[in-house]
């Protein structure tokens, strides 16, 4: 018999009407009409951890808790009383149970299977907005409180632990973390799982699957973040990244009945998602996380029905044939009707031999609560002048000792918007220097020195950093697409009026009308965001692009 540990989850206390609220008969009853009823006994497990599908719950008569297990012993996450639903996230995206759900006194529950959710919460405004805003403050409550079925062991000092944790978080997956030089539990982790420091960074998945330093796709496929996808299956559109203007064309095209599958390489959200505070996104006044914008996408995409992928990169297009296949990194060949590409860009790297063995070991390439925790009260450096870099610069401020900016032009006024250039301007914490480039880089396993030059006036400066961003300029990922759509000189994707009628007669365009606003070189392929040539580089218009290119997609499938 399990010992059950009675300590509600404390993050949930403050907030518990809306995590867990309590439902009207009336609303009871509408949820009733999409499920079954069923009677259930005392100490029956409705489902565990692990469990797929994982059922939504509604108890109507008696009561069940949500329990957090966890070497033999089960953490109390809620009791759940009549009118009260079990539940969060993992409903929506269809990924394994991160809780048990067992009965505590007998009685009955309505359940629903996932479609039936998904019809509910797209039909009932109603009860949709109390489902979504239980299921998103859940979700966090879990991430703040680390109650998920991932334990990481690792090291601040080591670069794939960074990598391992960043992508958990930015998937929004609730994960326990042990650090080798500060938590004491460690040893015993290791000798229980027969894992070594040299194994690090570790990944133990629900009690029982130890992963040594993984790969992004294998803890996708060991978490199951990804449903299965069908070969033979043809999609309505076929989104290439998971960023603001690939999440935004989801929304849309899955909102108004299309059927969507997300592609991402990485994990949901780009760029804009590693941005510590977006400040001039319309409607939030206070600003927002990028993680939080995206984030909300991301489920708000989910709640139509988007299907959506990680850890899963396109490779190649097949042009030559309707519908259009997509190859995967994982072996998979998609099919689809239309395709959007929001493949969207990575930022330049500086010409430095060694820079590759400090990434994620002092060379970033995201300003995340996570980072800044890495640099609290030392000197870092942040290179490039755009917003992304003044909104790292700003945040790294509150915590880092100094914050060095390196540019390489004379000023900030053409690169970076106004507000940030005066926050820059008047903290006494952030150093700019311009004509500036950083030249090398110095240290073992860690980065422990930097050294950066003047161009006009020659000068060098070696400073003890161990911490350096790099936000600096930007490729676009159109490696894959070579030969496949028209590039400009610059390898970005030509679209609507940029694309030439010479463009268009190498391409062979089949079609009597010319390519739509954000058509490229193929007809019912689309490019939007930041891989598209011409783009604005805000997270705004890259969210325009992605909502409007849905209107060119129903055009072209009614052709």
């Amino acid at each position: 018999m399990n010992e059950t540990i009675t300590s509600p989850v404390s993050t949930a206390t403050a907030r518990v009407a809306q995590m867990f609220p309590t439902l009207t008969s009336t609303q009871v009853e509408r949820i009733a009409s999409h499920g079954k009823r069923r009677t259930t006994q005392h100490g029956e497990l409705l489902y565990d951890v692990g469990t797929l599908p994982v059922p939504f719950v509604v108890v109507s008569r008696g009561a069940i808790e949500l329990l957090h297990p966890h070497e033999g012993t089960e953490r109390l996450i809620q009791a759940l009383g009549p009118g009260q639903f079990s539940g969060e996230l993992n409903l929506l995206s269809g990924r394994r149970a991160l809780a048990r759900a067992r009965v505590r006194d007998p009685g009955e529950v309505i359940v629903l299977e996932r479609e039936e959710l998904l019809r509910l919460v797209q039909t009932d405004f109603d009860l949709s907005e109390i489902l979504m805003r239980a299921f998103i403050l859940r979700r966090v409550a879990l991430m703040e409180e680390g109650l998920g079925d991932v334990v990481v062991i690792g090291s601040k000092f080591c670069s794939g632990t960074l990598r391992v944790r960043e992508f958990l978080s930015r998937n929004a997956h609730p994960y326990a973390y042990f650090d080798l030089e500060q938590d004491a539990e460690v040893q015993h982790l290791l000798d229980q799982f027969h894992v070594s420091v040299d194994d690090i960074p570790v990944l133990i998945c629900r009690g029982e699957l130890v992963l040594r330093n993984p790969g992004i796709a294998e803890i996708a496929e060991c978490l199951g973040l990804n449903e299965s996808v069908a070969n033979t299956q043809v999609r309505d559109v076929l989104v290439i990244g998971a960023g603001p203007s690939g999440l935004a064309a989801a929304v849309f095209a899955a909102s108004e009945g299309l059927d969507v599958l997300v592609m991402e390489a990485n994990v949901p959200g780009g760029q804009a998602g590693a941005s510590s505070k977006i400040e001039n996104f319309f409607g939030f006044p206070t600003g927002i996380t990028g993680q939080a914008l995206t984030g909300r996408a991301f489920v708000q995409a989910q709640k139509f029905g988007a299907q959506v992928i990680v850890a899963s990169c396109a490779q190649k297009l097949a042009r030559n044939r309707k519908p259009y296949a997509i190859e995967s990194s994982t072996g998979q060949t998609v099919q689809a009707r239309t395709v959007i590409v929001a493949s969207g860009a990575a930022y330049r790297k500086p010409p430095i031999s060694n820079l590759s063995r400090f990434e994620g070991a002092g060379v970033y390439y995201a300003a995340t609560f996570m980072e800044s925790q890495l640099c609290r009260d030392e000197e870092v450096i942040v290179i490039g002048g755009g917003n992304s870099a003044g909104q790292a610069a700003v945040f790294l401020a509150q915590t880092a000792k100094r914050v060095h900016i390196l540019i390489r032009g004379n000023g900030l006024a053409d690169t970076m918007s106004r507000y940030l250039i005066l926050r820059i301007e008047q903290d006494p914490n952030i150093e700019l220097h311009t004509h500036s480039e950083l030249t090398a880089l110095e240290g073992s396993n860690h980065v422990e020195r930097a050294q950066w030059r003047n161009k006009q006036t020659g000068e060098e400066r070696s400073c003890k950093i161990r911490h350096v961003f790099i936000m600096a300029g930007a490729d676009p990922s159109t490696d894959w697409l070579k030969g496949c759509l028209a590039l400009d000189s610059k390898g970005f994707i030509k679209t609507g009026s940029a694309l030439s009628d010479e463009d268009l007669r190498d391409a062979k365009w089949p079609l009597a009308r010319r390519p739509l606003l954000l058509e490229t070189s193929l007809p019912g392929v689309f490019a939007v965001g930041d891989v598209r040539g011409g783009n604005v580089k805000r997270v705004a218009s890259a969210v325009g692009e992605g909502s409007i290119s849905i209107a060119f997609v129903h055009q072209v499938l009614s052709e």
